[in-house]
């Protein structure tokens, strides 16, 4: 139990002693639902969000457009997204970003998929929304050096202070990136 992520050694304890006093069929359930999920659960053939068909359901959904997409790092981040309700195109699932530190390189990710489906000519718009970190900004350009021949627009998600905090309390580079990428005001109350 203190192996999954967020679960330290007593509340582990406090798991595993829980899961005792329970009837023994009620684990049962509980055992047989986590063999189900790894069982059933697959990746999109086309995105890699995790889904229990072959084509998860933002991907065939025809009411989304199809030629825009956002590049995520992980299963989160499209939850992330989803849970906003702004986004209304498809997604690709990376898998991670480029660490050499980690031993993870381009060649473990999944960008040879979203490379040929840019190539492919049926895509308008990328739009790249990994972590704003040295491997997430080295991820974004290595994908944008595979496709920068390809008549495509590339963009990124916009970053800055958020919503509510001190100035005083931002790191320099976002406080930065947050100069240098202002928005026209009456753009900042439009949408609120």
């Amino acid at each position: 139990m203190s192996q999954l992520p967020g679960i330290g050694k007593r509340t582990a304890l406090r798991l595993v002693l829980h899961l005792l006093k329970q009837p023994k069929e009620q684990t049962g359930f509980l055992s047989q639902a986590l063999l189900n999920m790894r069982e059933d659960i697959k990746f999109c053939k086309s995105c890699h969000n995790i889904s229990d068909v072959e084509i998860c359901e933002i991907c065939s959904n025809t009411s989304r457009n199809q030629q825009i997409i956002c590049v995520v790092e992980d299963i989160r981040d499209v939850m992330a997204i989803e849970n906003t309700g702004q986004f209304k195109g498809i997604y690709h699932v990376l898998g991670g970003k480029i660490s050499p530190i980690d031993g993870v390189g381009p060649s473990q990710l999944n960008i040879p998929t979203l490379v040929e489906k840019v190539k492919s000519g049926t895509i308008r718009e990328l739009i790249f929304a990994l972590s704003s970190t040295m491997e997430g900004d080295t991820t974004n350009f290595y994908i944008y050096r595979q496709i920068k021949d390809v008549d495509i627009i590339t963009s990124t998600i916009a970053r800055g202070i958020s919503v509510g905090d001190e100035l005083e309390y931002a790191d320099e580079v976002t406080l930065g990136r947050s100069i240098l990428h202002r928005v026209p005001f009456e753009n900042s109350f439009k949408n609120n």
